[in-house]
C-alpha cells in the first residue's frame, strides 16, 4: 500500500506512566519531527495526536483509557484528525481495545514505537504489537520533553526477575542492556546540548550489564560517565536490593558528581511476604541493607516504595512493615496498595485484605514518613546545598525553585529559593532557612 505522507501536520504527544516511558515516548517525537512533522505544543493546535501510555496495573490502565476518551472528544469536534496510541496498554491488552475504543485510528505495541510513521501514513497496519524488542540508542532520533538541563538515559529494557505481582516482564520482555559505548554517545550529546544532570533509568539499573558480560557492570558505566566533565550530576534510579554492590557504594561516596541518591523498590520487610512476591533476596534483610548504606561517610538519601496489603498480610506483618518505616528514617517514600493484576501469580492467591484497611494501611505509613520528613528537612536549616536552579515557582512569581541532589525530577520535594539571583540550569548555593514536610526554602549565597 503506498504511503500517504502527512510531513508538516502538527502532532501532540502525551506521556503517561514513569521516566522510562517518557524516553520512549522523545523517541518518537524524534523520529516524527525528522519526518517532517511539527511538535506541537498544545492539544488544540494539533492535527494528529499520540498517546504512550503506562498498563502496569489497574490505575494506570484507568489513567489511559480516561486520556483516551478525553481526547477522542477532541476529534469527535473536528479539529484532531487522527488519535494514535502506543505503549505498554496496547502491548498489555492486545487487539481487544481496537474493539472497545474505535474512536483510535492506531495502535503500536512497546516493540514497534519505532514504526510510529509508518502507522500514521498508512505504509503498515493500523494495529502493530510484537515481541517488545525496542531500545532506542543514541543513534535514535529523540526530541527532549524533560527541560534542556536534565535528561534521562535508558540504559537498558525489560526485567528478567519474577515478581509474582508484576506485568512489566511480559509488557516490556526480558532484560537487555545498552552498550555502554552506545551509552557515552549519548551522554555526550546531551552534555553538548546543556544537559548538566542525567538520570539513568531501567527496570533495574542495578542489573546493567549482566547480560554483556565481563567489564560491562553499573560501575564500569558510571567510571566512563565521569570522564564527561560537562556532567554536573549523574543520578541512579530503579535500583534492586539484592544488586547493591560494595563496588557501587566505593563510587557514591568517592565521586562528588554521582548523587548521594538511591532509588531502591524494597516493597515490604516481612519475609514470608517478600517471598511471596517472589523478591528474597538472600543476602541480607531489608533493614541490614540500609544500615550498610548508612555505614558509608558520605550521606547517601534513600527512596523507595512499598507495597500494602499483599495477599496475606496481616497486622502482625503490617506493624512489622510499620516499625521499619519508623526506624529506619528513609528520605523519600512512595506507598502503593496492592493491585491484583489479571495474569499475575499475586492475583491468584488467597487471603485478599479488604480496599479499605489497605487504603487505611498507606494512609498510616505517609503518616509516620511526613513526620520523618519534615525532622530531616529541619536538620538541614542553616546548612548551604547545592541546588539546581530550575525556574519560576508554578504558584507564584516571586520565587525560583530548584532541587539538592537528594531530589529525583518530578518524584521528591522542591527547593523554594526566595532571594538572590539564580540562572535556570545552573547549580547555585542556597542556605536553607525554612523546611516544610517535604520542601525546603533558601537564598542563594
Amino acid at each position: 500500500m503506498p504511503q500517504k505522507s502527512r510531513s508538516g501536520e502538527k502532532v501532540f504527544l502525551i506521556s503517561l506512566g514513569c521516566a522510562k516511558n517518557r524516553v520512549d515516548s522523545e523517541h518518537m517525537l524524534g523520529l516524527l519531527s525528522c519526518s517532517g512533522y511539527t511538535i506541537a505544543q498544545k492539544l488544540e493546535d494539533a492535527d494528529l495526536a499520540v498517546i504512550n501510555t503506562c498498563g502496569f496495573i489497574q490505575e494506570a490502565v484507568e489513567e489511559a483509557i480516561g486520556v483516551i476518551l478525553e481526547v477522542s472528544r477532541e476529534k469527535k469536534k473536528g479539529s484532531l484528525k487522527k488519535l494514535y496510541v502506543a505503549g505498554c496498554l496496547v502491548q498489555r491488552y492486545g487487539y481487544k481495545l481496537a474493539g472497545e475504543l474505535p474512536e483510535v485510528d492506531g495502535w503500536l505495541g512497546t516493540g514497534e514505537i519505532g514504526r510510529i510513521r509508518e502507522v500514521m501514513e498508512g505504509g503498515a497496519s493500523s494495529f502493530l504489537i510484537g515481541p517488545p524488542g525496542f531500545l532506542g540508542d543514541h543513534k535514535s532520533p529523540r526530541i527532549g520533553a524533560a527541560p534542556y538541563y536534565s535528561a534521562y538515559i535508558k540504559i537498558a529494557e525489560g526485567c528478567s526477575h519474577h515478581c509474582t505481582y508484576c506485568t512489566i516482564p511480559k509488557i516490556r520482555g526480558v532484560f537487555r542492556s545498552r552498550p555502554v559505548e552506545s551509552i557515552l554517545c549519548e551522554a555526550e550529546d546531551l552534555a553538548g546540548r546543556g544537559v548538566v544532570e542525567i538520570n539513568l533509568v531501567a527496570q533495574d539499573t542495578t542489573m546493567y550489564g549482566s547480560d554483556l558480560g565481563k567489564g560491562n557492570r553499573l560501575e564500569d558505566l558510571l567510571s566512563a560517565l565521569l570522564r564527561i566533565e560537562e556532567i554536573a550530576w549523574i543520578r541512579i534510579l530503579y535500583s534492586h536490593p539484592e544488586r547493591i554492590s560494595e563496588g557501587l557504594l566505593d563510587l557514591l561516596e568517592q565521586n562528588e558528581r554521582i548523587c548521594p541518591y538511591l532509588d531502591i523498590p524494597l516493597q515490604h520487610v516481612n519475609p514470608q511476604i517478600l517471598k511471596g512476591m517472589g523478591r528474597v533476596n538472600s543476602r541480607e534483610t531489608p533493614w541490614h541493607l540500609v544500615q550498610r548504606i548508612r555505614r558509608r561517610d558520605r550521606s547517601i538519601a534513600l527512596r523507595t516504595s512499598l507495597i500494602v496489603g499483599f495477599p496475606g498480610e496481616t497486622d502482625e506483618a503490617f506493624q512489622e512493615l510499620s516499625d521499619f518505616v519508623e526506624q529506619a528514617v528513609i528520605d523519600h517514600l512512595g506507598v502503593f496498595v496492592f493491585s491484583p493484576e489479571a495474569g499475575t501469580p499475586a492475583a491468584r492467591l488467597g487471603r485478599r485484605i479488604e480496599q479499605e484497611v489497605m487504603s487505611e494501611r498507606r494512609e498510616r505509613l505517609m503518616e509516620i514518613q511526613s513526620r520523618i520528613s519534615k525532622r530531616k528537612n529541619r536538620a538541614l536549616i542553616g546548612r548551604i546545598l547545592p541546588v539546581l536552579v530550575e525556574g519560576v515557582s508554578e504558584e507564584t512569581d516571586l520565587l525560583l525553585t530548584g532541587r539538592t541532589n537528594t531530589m529525583a525530577p518530578e518524584v521528591d520535594g522542591k527547593v523554594y529559593i526566595r532571594k538572590g539571583i539564580g540562572t535556570v540550569g545552573r547549580i547555585s548555593r542556597v542556605l536553607i532557612r525554612e523546611a516544610h514536610v517535604y520542601d525546603l526554602v533558601g537564598e542563594i549565597v
